[in-house]
């Protein structure tokens, strides 16, 4: 029988995360920092409206772009939060979750061999989106030391066969949070190459000094910029799958031909409890930012003091210490303390070949859980 599968589909690599969490799952009495997912519930008011209206039967499709209600508080609140008017009838499509935004994103832009640049470490899932869409990622890394965008690097790293660049900020998994220089050189780069800005902002709402600042609020930006985000991560409603994709109408119009044949629409029940999360939850957000922030403090803390040297992230729900003082590779470094100790922690590796010498923790999770997590880890350092 001849080969019947596509090769794209063969050659995409599986997730170094999902991976690595299956031989976790495998085993009893492990303390995990690995997931990126809040460890709060939904807030009871959106879970409320959620029952109701689907005990008023609304369980129709919506239109392909989204309930126009949800997309006219998403151009308020954007508006409040990025300083970007976005026009709810031709600049807004709700998605199912944010990861699909991207995806319709890609596709909308990305003719077969166009490259798009990203900044490693980051989120494992750009490189196969790009590579599904046709599309071919170069990896600029990061600065070696203070994990920040190297501008000159990036700036190198586009020909004529770039068509855009991909941005995580904050990023998962360094937590850094680009600042308005950076942002600015940044947004310089784009227009004299006349590049796509594609700026996945899911951890937007979790920004612990100062104020988010969003690269299509910069001036001539929005027109060259794409934002992705979505309600998983500020919001805590990951189960839910919502998220939503921001651009100028021409972008948009092509991207809601491919939603059409895709996805149809985000699920209806979801967009309810989003446009009750938008109207009432704001300070539920703020009380789980701050939560975090405490938490990412006394992570950070003691790490460092337990000799894993490690910055403080700016943004999102992740540390991410060097390892490098132990001599190991991060896999390796990771395998020997699931195994020996039970405590469940992420590659750098799984982000990128820049992440090697590095591990990302995770602290959405309570700070009874933090604390078990780093007993083990300091059993494991000291055995």
């Amino acid at each position: 029988m001849r080969d019947q599968l596509s090769d794209i589909g063969k050659n995409i690599e599986s997730s170094g995360i999902r991976r690595f969490f299956s031989l976790a799952n495998e085993m009893d009495d492990v303390v995990s920092l690995g997931v990126g997912e809040p460890d709060f519930k939904t807030a009871q008011s959106v879970r409320d409206e959620a029952i109701s209206k689907l005990r008023a039967g609304a369980t129709s499709y919506t239109p392909n772009a989204g309930l126009l209600e949800l997309r006219e508080l998403l151009s308020g609140y954007l508006l409040q939060k990025n300083n970007v008017l976005y026009q709810p009838e031709s600049e807004i499509i709700v998605t199912a979750g944010s990861s699909h935004a991207l995806d319709i994103a890609l596709r909308s832009i990305v003719n077969f061999e166009d490259e798009v640049i990203i900044i490693e470490p980051t989120y494992v899932a750009y490189k196969p989106l790009i590579e599904l869409a046709g599309g071919k990622a170069v990896v600029v890394p990061a600065d070696k030391e203070t994990l920040r965008i190297n501008l000159v690097a990036l700036e190198k790293a586009i020909t004529d066969k770039t068509k855009a660049i991909l941005i995580c900020t904050p990023n998962n998994p360094t937590g850094v949070t680009l600042n308005k220089e950076e942002l600015q050189s940044l947004a310089n780069i784009i227009e004299t190459h006349d590049l796509v800005a594609i700026l996945d902002e899911i951890y937007s709402e979790l920004v612990y000094e100062g104020d988010f600042i969003s690269l299509a609020g910069l001036e001539n930006m929005k027109n060259r910029s794409i934002v992705i985000s979505g309600f998983s991560k500020g919001f805590s409603m990951t189960g839910w799958r919502l998220g939503y994709v921001c651009a100028p109408k021409e972008f948009l119009e092509v991207m809601i031909k491919i939603q059409q044949y895709t996805m149809m629409s985000a699920p209806t029940i979801a967009q309810y409890a989003a446009i009750e999360a938008l109207k009432n939850t704001q300070p539920y957000v703020e009380f789980m930012k701050e939560k975090y922030m405490q938490r990412r403090d006394y992570l950070v803390k003691s790490l460092n003091e337990l000799g894993l040297m490690c910055q403080k992230p700016e943004g999102a729900f992740y540390a991410f210490p060097s390892i490098k003082s132990t001599g190991k590779t991060s896999e390796v470094f990771c395998e020997e303390l699931l195994m020996g100790n039970r405590l469940a922690v992420v590659p750098g590796s799984a982000f990128g070949v820049s992440g090697e010498g590095f591990i990302r923790c995770s602290y959405a999770y309570s700070i009874n859980d933090l604390e078990k997590a780093l007993d083990r880890l300091d059993k494991f350092l000291n055995k």
